[in-house]
């Protein structure tokens, strides 16, 4: 009987790593909720199998980790294309669509419309391609960078688990 405990366990941790690691390299993809699936994945483990000192303090790391993940997104998008002269108006339509579009048309509508919304909003304030044009190259560097913190993040917050489930 313990052997079979054993095995389980296993197979318990190793799903919940494959699962982790997809979801790390999901993150590919804009809009898909990487960090969201680690910290789950990473509740469930510690629901399944206990959480123990470590385990609290680890969930708590991972779980701070993964509001700044969610956040790194609209922060970092919105900031570069603020920075770079697109009005709040305009941002807020932008990431507004970009959720709508997304849950309309998974996984690539609010890729699409991000970038879209933003160009037709700034066009639309300045008459300017060439303005209007600058702020979605902003927004994507944004992307960029967010994605690289939200990647970062979520190797950190693996490597976290990973030492969890070690440890228990």
């Amino acid at each position: 009987m313990e052997s079979l405990d054993a095995w389980l366990t296993l197979i318990g941790k190793s799903l919940a790593l494959v699962i982790m690691l997809f979801s790390l390299f999901g993150m590919i993809i804009p809009v898909f909720p990487g960090t969201l699936i680690i910290w789950l994945v990473a509740l469930i483990y510690g629901i399944a199998s206990g959480f123990g000192t470590v385990g609290t303090v680890v969930f708590v790391i991972i779980t701070v980790l993964a509001i700044l993940g969610a956040l790194a997104d609209n922060l970092l998008m919105g900031a570069k294309a603020k920075e770079h002269g697109a009005a709040w108006s305009s941002i807020f339509l932008a990431l507004g669509g970009s959720v709508l579009f997304t849950l309309v048309f998974p996984p690539i509508g609010g890729l699409v419309a991000a970038p879209a919304i933003l160009y037709l909003a700034e066009r639309r304030r300045f008459d300017d391609h060439d303005r209007a044009l600058k702020t979605v190259r902003a927004l994507a560097i944004g992307w960029g960078w967010a994605f690289l913190i939200r990647f970062g993040l979520g190797v950190v917050m693996i490597g976290l688990w990973g030492i969890w489930a070690l440890t228990g």
